[in-house]
């Protein structure tokens, strides 16, 4: 006997969660929970711990990504879908960097819809939204890293110290630490931890 999927739908428009509703009940296995705020949003998931989140990214009290933030902090599994009506690469960015597993715009149709829910409950670590591939190019020529400060930033996280660093990239140590610098100033961090984990957020390094 299959075990259905407990799924809270949070949206504060009554049409939206009747929507994703209906489409699952016609794909079936899911059994369906919903909140309309963010206070209750987290009742709810504290009580139910849902395998399938669908999140307004705009709640009355709150930002949905604070709750997708919060959801991380007590399930690394939990498939989460941020919904929106914005389509600018900022919103896409953001819910990825909050820990999303995928950003479906409301206006999809329902069989994009359903292949969302299923690459969410099969990767939910794994960031997916339309136009990802161009987007993280965008976000990536928004930082304005030239192809050297990329080809330094990619090797960072290797743990070898500035001499063994500068000669595997064929450069003087000096150099490295102005490529360095100017890295640090462009990501706006202050040390070779938080560029690693700025550039992760990013989709700069795998």
């Amino acid at each position: 006997m299959s075990t259905s999927i407990t799924t809270l739908i949070i949206d504060d428009h009554a049409v939206v969660r009747d929507g994703i509703r209906r489409a699952l009940e016609m794909r079936g296995g899911f059994s369906i929970y919903a909140a309309a705020s963010k206070s209750e949003a987290i009742a709810q998931a504290a009580a139910l711990d849902p395998q399938l989140i669908f999140v307004d990214i705009n709640l009355p009290d709150g930002n949905g990504l604070e709750f997708v933030t919060w959801v991380r902090t007590i399930s690394k599994s939990a498939a989460i879908i941020v919904l929106s009506m914005h389509e600018e690469d900022e919103y896409v960015l953001a819910a990825m960097r909050a820990g999303a597993s995928s950003y479906l715009h409301k206006s999809e149709p329902i069989p994009v819809l359903l292949a969302f829910v299923d690459h969410a409950l099969t990767s939910p670590n794994s960031f997916s939204a339309k136009s990802m591939a161009q987007i993280l190019e965008r976000d990536q020529d928004a930082f304005h890293l030239s192809q050297r400060e990329l080809q330094i930033l990619s090797q960072l996280d290797e743990g070898d110290s500035l001499k063994a660093l500068s000669a595997r990239l064929f450069i003087a140590e000096s150099t490295l630490k102005k490529h360095l610098s100017s890295i640090y100033s462009k990501l706006d961090v202050e040390n070779r931890v938080q560029a690693i984990a700025k550039a992760r957020r990013a989709g700069l390094l795998k």
